[in-house]
């Protein structure tokens, strides 16, 4: 019976994507099927020079580690951290499976996608480490309303190795030609396929068209319904799809693949 309740609820939330149109949805306070802190073994990647480990936590976050040492946390929040404390930890405003008020004290810079006093986010650009962490400001809808929030998120980059890594955040807009240029070369791509709660399937397509990068990792999906709809559109964009069988893996220019490849990773 609960897995016909769970199952009937998926169907509701695609029939309500589909009627209404991506800036009218709302969604609830934080993302469903995250109720309690989770702190996640890491496998860790072999990382040597030239390459870049790079670790599926769950939802929406990531660990990324340099060969030189440096660890950082895609959207931390106080739901699912990876075991390791990270050196820096970026955050998008989205909802509270996005970010926390209360990271660890031990991690070294924090840095928010968007101004917590209500400003445009601000311009990040650090050298940390081995890796250059930069941000391209983005829009964001304000849950439970129509309103949008006028440069209130950031998609967050990150350069190492001589490798350019794209977290999408909690995109919500197809992105412009000055977002797509202040974006450069992209040769990852972390993207969110849930298809709901951010951008729209066909939009989110659109998107990874426009930054064509050489591999994308799925997050942010909600059970295999909304994951395998992904990866049916993406092949039908002609990208390979590649499963692997652990959450961490190991990335170097020098093997990218020629063609682009969807590349999914265990988790939530």
């Amino acid at each position: 019976m609960a897995r016909l309740i769970g199952f009937a609820r998926h169907l509701a939330l695609a029939a309500l994507a589909v009627l209404l149109p991506a800036a009218a949805f709302a969604a609830p306070e934080g993302c469903p099927g995250l109720v309690a802190e989770r702190h996640l073994p890491i496998l860790r990647a072999a990382v040597g020079p030239g390459e870049v480990g790079l670790t599926f936590v769950g939802h929406a976050t990531f660990l990324i580690e340099s060969a030189g040492g440096t660890r950082i946390a895609t959207d931390y929040n106080d739901y699912v951290r990876p075991s390791v404390v990270p050196d820096a930890i970026t955050m998008n405003r989205a909802h509270s499976t996005h970010y926390t008020d209360h990271p660890d004290p031990r991690i070294g810079i924090v840095m928010r996608g968007w101004d917590p006093a209500g400003g445009p986010a601000p311009a990040w650009d650090r050298q940390i480490g081995d890796v250059r962490v930069r941000n391209v400001v983005t829009n964001i809808r304000q849950w439970g309303t129509d309103a949008t929030i006028r440069e209130g998120n950031s998609i967050f980059v990150f350069e190492t190795a001589d490798l350019c890594i794209a977290h999408l955040g909690h995109l919500h807009h197809t992105l412009t030609p000055e977002h797509l240029r202040q974006l450069g070369r992209i040769d990852v791509v972390l993207v969110p396929v849930d298809g709901t709660y951010t951008l729209d399937l066909e939009g989110m397509l659109e998107v990874l068209r426009a930054i064509s990068p050489r591999v994308m990792i799925p997050m942010h999906f909600f059970g295999t319904w909304t994951l395998e709809r992904f990866l049916e559109r993406a092949k039908s964009e002609g990208w390979a799809v590649e499963r692997r069988e652990e959450p961490s893996l190991t990335l170097a220019r020098a093997t990218l693949p020629a063609r682009p490849t969807v590349v999914v990773l265990p988790g939530r």
